[in-house]
């Protein structure tokens, strides 16, 4: 698992596995919970373009608009950490701001 940022008492994540997805996509998990598992899928491209979107998410409104504007933000640094993840690399993980 490829962790990208940190986002106040979120964590944004890629999983190497999902190289085979059609668009790419980070997970965010809550830090500091017993149980790791994903409580939103936010894609970040479509066709190789800058386009961020939620895909599914249990997280309210404001939280959701939150991360999407951190990752709008962000972007680069997040799509580069991705690739990273996918060669297999070490990824560097960010404290961004909301």
């Amino acid at each position: 698992m490829g962790q990208l940022a940190f986002l106040k008492m979120f964590l944004l994540v890629s999983i190497p596995t999902d190289v085979n997805d059609n668009r790419r996509h980070i997970h965010v998990f809550r830090k500091g919970t017993r149980h790791m598992r994903s409580i939103a899928k936010i894609w970040i491209e479509q066709n190789g373009q800058k386009c961020v979107e939620i895909a599914e998410s249990q997280l309210s409104a404001k939280d959701n608009e939150m991360i999407v504007a951190a990752i709008e933000r962000h972007w680069e640094f997040i799509n580069e950490q991705i690739s990273r993840t996918f060669r297999g690399e070490k990824t560097k993980v960010k404290n961004i701001e909301k």
